[in-house]
C-alpha cells in the first residue's frame, strides 16, 4: 500500500545517479521556484495585487470555451471608478493609488473564490464570473457598488468616499460573438451607466437574453431582490 508520505517522497526531486547532496537537484528546485515567481509577476498588477489585462485575456478565452462545450453561461462585469481624475487632482496621485487599492479590496471581499477580478487598465477593472447567469451577475455588481460607496478611503490627512459605474453582460452557448465583441458590449453598458449619472449598474434587458417563460424562480429572485 502506498502511503501519502511515500507519494510525497516520490514527488521530490532526486539525483538521477543517486548522489545524496546533488547540487543539480537543488539548482533545478531553485529554478522552478524562480519560474513560478516570474509567472506570478507576469500575470499580476503590481499596485493592486489583482490579475492584469494579460491574464484576463487568457482566462476569458478559457471560460468562453467552457461555455461553448458545457453550456453554462459566463458573465462579465466592467467597472470604472467615478471621477477618478478629480481624486488625483485634489489629493494627489498617491491618494489615487490608495483609492485603487481600496477598491480592489472591496471587489475581492464581495466575490466568490473562483471569480476572477483583474485590473483592466487605469481606473478600470473587470470581473469574470464563471457559470453565472445574468441575474446573478447583476446582483453581484449591485452588491459591489453599494459596498464600495460605503467604504472609506483612508488618506494621510483625510477620508474620502468613491463610487463606480458598472456594465454587465453574459455570454451563453449558442452566441456567435468574438471575445472582442463581447467585451465591447459590456463596455457599452458601462458607458451607459456613466451617461446616466454614474454610480449605477447597466445591463441588457433580461428578456433579450432569455424569454420570460423560461426564467426560473431563483433567477427572478436574484434579479429583483426577492426572497
Amino acid at each position: 500500500m502506498v502511503t501519502k508520505k511515500d507519494k510525497q517522497l516520490t514527488q521530490q526531486e532526486v539525483c538521477p545517479i543517486g548522489i545524496v547532496d546533488c547540487e543539480w537537484v537543488e539548482k533545478i528546485s531553485q529554478l522552478q521556484q524562480e519560474n513560478e515567481h516570474l509567472n506570478t509577476l507576469v500575470s499580476t498588477d503590481p499596485l493592486t495585487g489583482l490579475f492584469n489585462f494579460r491574464y484576463f485575456q487568457k482566462i476569458l478565452d478559457a471560460e468562453f470555451q467552457r461555455t461553448i462545450r458545457g453550456g453554462r453561461p459566463t458573465s462579465l462585469i466592467m467597472i470604472d471608478i467615478d471621477f477618478f481624475k478629480a481624486v488625483n487632482d485634489k489629493w494627489g496621485h498617491e491618494a489615487g493609488n490608495v483609492a485603487l487599492k481600496t477598491a480592489a479590496q472591496v471587489f475581492q471581499r464581495e466575490l466568490r473564490q473562483f471569480d476572477v477580478i483583474c485590473r483592466y487598465g487605469g481606473e478600470e477593472f473587470v470581473i469574470i464570473l464563471p457559470q453565472t447567469p445574468l441575474p446573478m451577475a447583476v446582483k453581484t455588481a449591485e452588491r459591489i457598488r453599494v459596498s464600495l460607496q460605503h467604504q472609506q478611503v483612508k488618506l494621510d490627512n483625510a477620508s474620502i468616499h468613491i463610487t463606480a459605474s458598472f456594465g454587465v453582460n453574459v455570454f451563453q452557448s449558442g452566441h456567435e460573438m468574438s471575445h472582442e465583441a463581447f467585451v465591447e458590449s459590456v463596455d457599452q453598458y458601462l458607458y451607459q451607466a456613466k451617461e446616466q449619472g454614474r454610480n449605477r449598474v447597466c445591463y441588457p434587458d433580461f428578456a433579450s437574453i432569455k424569454s420570460e417563460a423560461s426564467v426560473s424562480a431563483d433567477e427572478k429572485a436574484a434579479l429583483f431582490g426577492k426572497s
